[in-house]
């Protein structure tokens, strides 16, 4: 008895779910030929939404940075000129170092008005500054990047141009 062998049909490669593909990996036909996803020139919404988080995040920590560096100026401000020391006849015996001649004398030494204090903080007051204004510049670009896909006017045909007549 010979057996005989049915003849052998083409048969389609089952579709590949996007499931079922390794990270990475382009994705294939049935037929088994790859297919390059082209990449899409407009960021995603999720892409959008999340670099306007970040920026909206740096903006906020450029809020916290200018406080902080207008609380130590402040401070610097009051070591500067604020009358200290005991007080005789409802005022303070010691001039600020601004305002004042130095004091003399043991009673008016106060470790805050030595001059190596007073440098120390005014270092710290202009790097919370330098700080605060680079993280503001540091917000506005994001923030102009966060926006960049929106459709731009020129400004000779935006409103308020000027007319041309």
């Amino acid at each position: 008895m010979t057996s005989e062998v049915p003849p052998e049909t083409p048969t389609e490669a089952p579709a590949v779910k996007p499931s079922d593909t390794p990270a990475g990996a382009p994705a294939t036909t049935p037929a088994g030929a790859s297919v390059a996803s082209a990449p899409s020139p407009v960021p995603s919404s999720d892409a959008r939404e999340r670099e306007r988080r970040h920026a909206q995040r740096a903006e906020g920590w450029s809020i916290v940075w200018m406080l902080v560096a207008l609380l130590v100026w402040g401070w610097f401000a009051f070591l500067m000129l604020a009358d200290y020391g005991p007080e005789y006849d409802g005022r303070a015996v010691c001039r600020g170092p601004l305002v004042g001649p130095l004091p003399e004398g043991r009673r008016c030494e106060d470790a805050w008005r030595a001059w190596p204090a007073l440098l120390g903080v005014l270092a710290l007051a202009t790097l919370t500054t330098v700080t605060a204004a680079a993280t503001t510049v540091y917000a506005r670009v994001l923030t102009r990047l966060a926006h960049r896909d929106r459709p731009s006017v020129p400004l000779s045909e935006g409103p308020g141009a000027p007319s041309r007549g």
